[in-house]
C-alpha cells in the first residue's frame, strides 16, 4: 500500500483561476459559439445569397479570434502550470488542434477581409465545416481531461 501523498494525490490544477474558478472553461464557449455561428452564417450566405450573412461570418470569425487569444492564453497556462497535465495525451490532442483551428480561422478571416462574398463560396464554407469538425474533437478531448483525468476539478469536499 502506498502512503498518501495530498500533493500527487490532488487533481492537476488549473493555474489560470480566479477566487479557484478556472478561467480556461469560462472563456471556450465563445469562440465556439462564434465558430459554430460563421458556420450557419455560410450556410445561410450559400442558400440565400444575401450578402448580411457573408458580413455577419466575418464579424463573427473576428470575435471569435479575440475569444479564441484569450482562452489559449488562459489554457497554456494551466498547461504549462502542471507538468500531469502535460503528460495527457487528451491534452496535446486538445491543444494541437485548437492551434489549427484558430490557424484555419484566421486564415479563412482574412481572405474574407480581402475578397468579400467571393472568399466565402466554396473555400471559406469548407473551412468553416472543418473548423467545426475540428472543435468537435477537441471539445472531446477537453472534456476528457475533467472527465477522466479531472483536470481542474476542485478537490475539496471530498
Amino acid at each position: 500500500m502506498r502512503a498518501e501523498n495530498p500533493v500527487r494525490d490532488r487533481n492537476p490544477q488549473s493555474t489560470a483561476q480566479i477566487a479557484g474558478h478556472p478561467l480556461h472553461p469560462m472563456l471556450i464557449p465563445f469562440p465556439i459559439a462564434f465558430l459554430v455561428a460563421t458556420l450557419v452564417c455560410d450556410l445561410l450566405f450559400w442558400n440565400t445569397g444575401n450578402s448580411a450573412w457573408s458580413t455577419a461570418s466575418l464579424y463573427l470569425l473576428g470575435a471569435a479570434l479575440i475569444m479564441a487569444a484569450l482562452a489559449a492564453l488562459a489554457g497554456l497556462t494551466d498547461f504549462m502550470g502542471d507538468r500531469r497535465i502535460r503528460g495527457l495525451s487528451a491534452a496535446w490532442h486538445h491543444m494541437i488542434g485548437n492551434v489549427v483551428v484558430v490557424l484555419l480561422s484566421l486564415w479563412n478571416w482574412y481572405r474574407r477581409y480581402e475578397a468579400g462574398d467571393a472568399a466565402v463560396l466554396p473555400t471559406g464554407l469548407l473551412i468553416s465545416l472543418v473548423v467545426v469538425l475540428l472543435l468537435l474533437y477537441t471539445g472531446w478531448r477537453g472534456w476528457e481531461m475533467v472527465y477522466r483525468h479531472r483536470v481542474a476539478v476542485s478537490d475539496q469536499g471530498s
